[in-house]
């Protein structure tokens, strides 16, 4: 199909064997300005109509060889053609089967002749009109699927770059996906070993504990036993109570590494007592006097003149006070000035500790109390630590009710550290027992006691302590002749080391509980192992009191001369 505008002429074709009538055809549709195209026969016709497009076809009937029946059937039965108008033209009245006939052909009218110029046009501009519309809309028809086409491709390509994208995400997804898992496993596997790591530590810690607990348990015997020799003496010896300060203070520095595993559960223990606050400062000083001396330094104390009773945990805030000293002696240049200052006011204890040392940055303040968090500097370099001393400080002063804060204008410019707890007066708690030096020797009838130790030095010292006491008392280096002394003496009590080679003190406080002449007999447990863990296997395993070394005097004491285990435990003696 040729292409033309909305107002181009259309083709039409005249097809008569009679020139006459299609010079009359022409003279009649050539004013309409259409393209008009003649034929003489129906073979012509069929001819013209294979080159072009017609918009309607003004068709003899009767022409010779090929009628306009015959022609019209020969055009319709084309696909091409089965919908172009035909118009049939006749000199003769036709019949209603020839009109049937021909509608049935394709024929849309008829003109009769001799032909109505009027009435021709009208059909003619009627037939050419609804070719240029129908034509028109097959353009329209087009153009809109040609646009679709378009759009069809344009959002196929914007579909591809878009499912493109899709899958490039979903690639990355998928690789974040894994790296994510990956993450997720190596972090299970990082968290299971710091709970690992973190069970080891404790171990390690608790047998670290038991390791510098066994040297210092002769230490404190020999000191117990120092003061049970002097105990007639006119006047103490000051060296004696400051070494009985300075072991139990080393002591109590052990278990700090037993506690700092467990501070973050808030598990540690307060031993609450009556005590004075010149005492805890006295003793805070003597523990920092080595490090403050070592530095030069000028300290200055100040407390009040009269005696500040309170109940607190002496030793605990003692710790806290040589601790912020100890910071200070350290973070200052030799030769430095620390002041440290204790008072009431308004019924709260406050401890004041300043230096002109290196001072803090306010980043460093923020943190300072934060465990393992250390001060990086040269000095701090120099003197070292394991950041676990202020955290200390901060849970110990918290667990007696106060606070502690950190002022310092800068680099340079020394800290204050200030302390405030509460000022309790009255016992809250089951007081401590009498301190040492209160013990007294046992009265006459002393007990028969066994020591077991494979730790000579602790055994011997540990047996002299109990003998100054008054009492009867055979030693052992191995548990294997505990058995038989424990048949033939019948010991009132036996102390048992847990860890001894060749048998442990477990099973051979279970072999002697099966012996029925021990069944009044009380056993004791002195190691270096304090864990609850180890308090209940001492007791499953038959113990009637657990000591951790080293044990105290007049722990010791008590055991001694309290009842024996058959009165204790309300059981009856043999008969």
């Amino acid at each position: 199909m040729n292409p033309a505008g909305v107002d181009a002429p259309v083709k039409i074709l005249l097809v008569d064997d009679q020139p006459g009538r299609l010079l009359t055809y022409r003279a009649i549709l050539e004013p309409l300005g259409e393209e008009l195209v003649e034929a003489d026969s129906g073979d012509e016709a069929l001819r013209l109509l294979m080159q072009d497009d017609f918009a309607l076809i003004l068709l003899d009937v009767n022409m010779p060889g090929m009628d306009g029946f015959e022609t019209a059937s020969m055009i319709h039965q084309h696909p091409r053609f089965e919908k172009t108008p035909i118009i049939f033209v006749t000199a003769v009245n036709v019949t209603d089967m020839d009109r049937l006939r021909g509608y049935k052909l394709g024929a849309v009218d008829y003109v009769m002749v001799p032909v109505i110029p009027e009435i021709l046009r009208s059909k003619v501009v009627v037939l050419a009109e609804l070719h240029r519309k129908r034509t028109e809309l097959q353009a329209a028809n087009a153009q809109l699927e040609a646009a679709n086409r378009a759009l069809q491709a344009e959002q196929a390509r914007e579909l591809e770059v878009l499912n493109e994208s899709l899958r490039r995400a979903n690639a990355a997804l998928g690789a974040q996906n894994v790296e994510l898992h990956g993450e997720v496993l190596e972090r299970t596997r990082v968290e299971q070993l710091l709970r690992e790591v973190d069970r080891r530590k404790d171990e390690f810690l608790a047998t670290l504990a038991h390791e510098l607990r066994n040297p210092l348990a002769p230490l404190q015997n020999a000191l117990s036993i120092r003061r049970l020799a002097m105990a007639g003496a006119d006047s103490e010896d000051p060296l004696q109570g400051l070494m009985e300060r300075q072991v139990a203070q080393l002591v109590r520095l052990i278990d700090d590494l037993l506690d700092i595993a467990r501070i973050s559960q808030a598990k540690l223990m307060l031993r609450r007592h009556p005590t004075v606050l010149q005492d805890i400062v006295q003793s805070a000083v003597e523990t920092a006097r080595p490090t403050v001396e070592a530095g030069e330094h000028e300290l200055v104390v100040e407390v009040p003149e009269s005696p500040v009773h309170l109940v607190a945990d002496e030793a605990r805030l003692s710790q806290v006070l040589s601790n912020l000293l100890n910071n200070a002696a350290k973070y200052s240049e030799p030769g430095g000035h620390i002041h440290l200052l204790a008072r009431v006011a308004e019924e709260r204890v406050e401890l004041e500790v300043r230096d002109a040392g290196i001072g803090l940055t306010p980043e460093e303040t923020e943190r300072i109390f934060e465990m393992f968090s250390q001060v990086n500097t040269a000095v701090d370099r120099t003197h070292g630590g394991l950041g676990i001393g202020l955290t200390l400080v901060r849970r110990l002063v918290e667990m007696h009710g106060g606070e502690v804060s950190v002022q310092s204008d800068g680099p340079g410019q020394g800290s204050t550290f200030k302390v405030s707890f509460p000022h309790v007066c009255e016992p809250t708690g089951p007081e401590s027992t009498e301190p040492a030096g209160a013990v007294e020797r046992s009265a006459s009838g002393g007990k028969r006691v066994v020591v077991a130790d494979d730790n000579r030095d602790a055994a011997d010292t540990l047996a002299m302590m109990i003998e100054m006491l008054g009492h009867d008392v055979h030693r052992h280096y191995t548990p294997h002749t505990v058995i038989a002394d424990v048949r033939e003496f019948r010991p009132d009590i036996v102390f048992l080391d847990v860890g001894m080679p060749g048998m442990s003190g477990y099973e051979l406080a279970r072999t002697l509980r099966a012996q029925p002449e021990c069944r009044n007999m009380a056993i004791v447990a002195v190691t270096g192992w304090g864990q609850p863990d180890d308090r209940r296997l001492t007791r499953e395993a038959g113990f009637d009191e657990h000591l951790v070394k080293p044990p105290a005097l007049d722990a010791i004491a008590r055991l001694c001369s309290g009842p024996d285990r058959a009165r204790h435990d309300e059981e009856p003696t043999d008969a």
